[in-house]
């Protein structure tokens, strides 16, 4: 087997170590930690927020003005897990977002109103334990019925 991993397979990681690492990327999210959130990916992730106009980014740097906007247009913000479902080298989080609108999330005027909304993130990691795919859905109809636009 060590020569199958000298070649590029590795073994499945564990639900904890998927866990320490969503839930690593989760707090750099609160923190508003672009560099820290950034360190969680992995040099060719593929990160794909669904319905995003321009499509999915290739690239640790192509994702991160998606990371500068959304913490200029989110603030306070609070992830709570409501579920999670594992594969081999993948989960599914099923979650609550809570915190503040100061900016334009996701092209809605925000008004620094409050706002809470579900997500649903789809992760594949490496074999290292970076995330190599991010696959994220917003609860967009939530955002539009708390923010309502003039």
């Amino acid at each position: 087997m060590s020569h199958a991993l000298s070649e590029g397979l590795t073994m499945a990681m564990s639900r904890e170590e998927m866990d320490r690492r969503i839930d690593e990327h989760f707090r750099f999210e609160a923190e508003d930690n672009v560099e820290g959130v950034l360190a969680t990916l992995a040099l060719d992730v593929e990160h794909d927020i669904v319905g995003n106009p321009d499509g999915p980014t290739h690239g640790r740097e192509s994702a991160r003005p998606f990371y500068q906007n959304l913490f200029a247009d989110l603030s306070e913000g609070r992830v709570e897990t409501l579920r999670r479902y594992y594969g081999e080298d993948f989960l599914v989080d099923e979650s609550m977002w809570f915190g503040q609108a100061p900016g334009r999330p996701f092209g809605v005027e925000g008004r620094g109103r409050p706002l809470q909304f579900r997500l649903l993130h789809v992760v594949e990691f490496a074999g290292n334990g970076d995330i190599h795919r991010e696959n994220v859905w917003v609860d967009l109809a939530a955002i539009l019925q708390q923010l309502p636009q003039d």
